[in-house]
């Protein structure tokens, strides 16, 4: 991702200020620092301090210390860590102002105002709940949204974005597939998402064939892309490992095979086992009708259901790198923390989740070195929570403060 949309033009500096700092303040000098007490820090690398100073100059957080004497602001008793990060959502998926999902037939179609004030919302929703970065894969529309965030004309997460996506047809020739990957580059794609495999609700068998995969993760690679694929059935897995593609999503039906070729190749398993499937359900009369979203497709996601804790079990204790995604789609933006807290429930540390939220996202999106951490040199995205999460994972739906890139979001 080229630097220029990761980071907002403007240099302002803020800092938590008991909660009364204003939410659209004005730039601070880069010479001033501010400083900042919590009663626990935590760096997202899984380390934390007690009552610890953050000290930020402009964007960037500058130190972090146990120094004594007067801060800037003191925040008592909160918990400060990175803000979050989801490597897998749909931020322009929403509902129709009529309630139901996509277009129906017979129904008023939407406005674009409409369209775009769904869409902004979840964008909202999105960012007040902690998480700064999210990475959308996604619809060309992206595009557009993700410059004005990063230029600060609009308002949401950091995005990064597939800017479309790729599903091989049987009549799609592997040069044919090449030439999609370069024209996503061409038109500034940060990523690539490719489908190996149907849908959960067609009952996700392998949909493309190796040469179709090979051709995709091959020319991405060979374009500095990342590739991150949709595959549910141990064969588009295995294959897409084969394939050298470096990140799987979803994994519904993964078995022992699937899960050891993935740790053999060092891949990033991206599982979606605390949120999509549940939405999905928990929305129902608000998808049906509108293309697989039938009573058969339904009754794939509620079989799936109950076995997506024991995998996720089986590939935490294979050391699989599970970074956090949730596929969140309609109905589901802002309720991200649901995958942390699905992934604790089902076997994982609190303090790992808080990881794979913070720095390990951030290494999967290959921005290790830039958020996900709270370390000098790295961007101040900032978010607080009462308490303390790394006993409590479920804390991290009740974020109180919210900053990215040195501005505060939410206070």
């Amino acid at each position: 991702m080229r630097l220029k949309y990761f980071i907002a033009a403007s240099t302002c500096a803020l800092v938590v200020a008991g909660f009364t700092v204003a939410a659209r303040p004005s730039q601070t000098p880069p010479g001033d620092a501010l400083t900042i007490r919590a009663a626990r820090v935590l760096d997202g690398r899984g380390g934390s301090r007690a009552n610890a100073v953050i000290e930020i100059r402009g964007s960037k957080i500058v130190a972090i210390d146990e120094r004594r004497g007067a801060v800037t602001h003191d925040l008592g008793n909160v918990t400060v860590m990175p803000g979050l990060i989801d490597v897998h959502v749909h931020i322009d998926w929403h509902f129709q102002p009529n309630g139901l999902y996509g277009q129906r037939e017979g129904q008023p179609r939407e406005t674009p105002e409409q369209a775009a004030a769904a869409i902004q919302a979840n964008l909202d929703a999105m960012l007040d709940a902690g998480f700064t970065t999210v990475q959308s894969l996604g619809s060309n529309s992206d595009k557009a949204r993700r410059d004005a965030i990063a230029a600060g004309t609009m308002r949401g997460p950091r995005v990064l974005t597939s800017l479309g996506q790729v599903n091989p047809r049987p009549t799609n020739t592997p040069d044919q597939l090449r030439e999609t990957v370069r024209n996503l580059k061409a038109n500034g794609a940060d990523v690539i998402k490719l489908f190996a495999s149907g849908s959960i609700r067609d009952g996700g068998k392998m949909s493309a064939t190796v040469e179709q995969i090979n051709a995709v993760c091959g020319e991405a690679k060979a374009q500095g892309l990342r590739t991150v694929v949709h595959a549910h059935d141990p064969e588009s897995i295995i294959t897409s490992v084969k394939a050298g593609c470096p990140q799987i999503e979803h994994g519904v039906f993964a078995d022992a095979a699937a899960i050891q070729a993935m740790k053999a190749a060092n891949m990033y398993f991206d599982p979606n086992i605390g949120l999509v499937l549940q939405n999905y359900i928990e929305n129902k009369s608000k998808y049906l009708g509108s293309g697989n979203y039938n009573e058969e497709g339904f009754a794939f996601m509620e079989k799936a259901v109950p076995t997506l804790a024991p995998i996720f079990n089986q590939a935490l204790k294979a050391g699989l790198r599970m970074p956090l995604g949730t596929d969140a789609v309609a109905g589901a933006h802002g309720q991200n923390a649901r995958e942390a807290i699905a992934r604790v429930n089902a076997g994982q540390a609190p303090k790992d989740a808080i990881v794979s939220a913070t720095s390990l996202a951030a290494e999967s999106l290959g921005l290790g070195s830039q958020i996900g951490s709270l370390l000098p040199g790295y961007e101040a995205d900032v978010i607080a929570v009462s308490g303390n999460p790394a006993q409590d994972i479920t804390l991290l739906q009740k974020v109180l403060f919210v900053m990215k890139g040195g501005k505060v979001q939410k206070k």
